[in-house]
């Protein structure tokens, strides 16, 4: 396997995760924020999505030919990270599969030694290469995809890395309140 599929694998594995745990949940529960800064799950699709677009598209010269309101001057802060009550799941969910083909396209296109701008960074930053920013694209995925999974498990309690695999013990619901017992009586210990 080349470097070049290796790496879009990757980066495929992290966008089915973050996908996957918009899966089952209400409309409601996709939207709600369950931390202090807000952090939702399909806010997190959105961000992933500009992210993506900006990093693989725009910085070698192949600009997603769709508008992010979180580039545009003005633009709310943290306008990315949310779902307006007009952006629905499946508009949000097929954008983002949208800027997967666009980004593939540009690894396709180019080698990995070919070099861009990333125009929102200082230009002392200087050129960077498709391998550099394919790596942090993966990694900005893999983050947020954790983030998800977190989100998701204080939803409803659904938990997994991936559709067919969970990557975790198969215990019942038992176990599971059984194992997280034992652990809060050990932090118990350290109040």
């Amino acid at each position: 396997m080349g470097a070049k599929k290796a790496l879009l694998e990757y980066l495929q594995t992290g966008r089915d995760a973050l996908v996957w745990k918009l899966e089952g949940a209400s409309e409601y529960d996709v939207r709600r924020p369950l931390t202090v800064t807000g952090t939702n799950l399909l806010g997190l699709v959105k961000h992933v999505a500009a992210v993506e677009a900006a990093y693989l598209c725009d910085t070698f010269g192949r600009p997603f030919p769709e508008e992010f309101g979180c580039f545009a001057d003005g633009a709310e802060v943290n306008d990315d990270m949310w779902a307006t009550a007009d952006e629905s799941r499946e508009d949000l969910v097929a954008q983002y599969r949208r800027v997967w083909a666009h980004s593939d396209a540009t690894v396709e296109l180019l080698d990995l030694d070919a070099l861009g701008t990333v125009p929102h960074w200082p230009a002392e930053r200087g050129p960077v290469t498709l391998h550099e920013i394919l790596v942090r694209v993966i990694a900005e995925t893999h983050r947020h995809a954790g983030h998800a999974d977190i989100v998701r498990e204080l939803v409803d309690g659904s938990a997994g890395m991936i559709p067919g695999n969970e990557n975790l013990p198969g215990e019942g619901a038992e176990w599971w309140a059984a194992y997280r017992e034992r652990l809060q009586r050990v932090a118990d210990g350290f109040r």
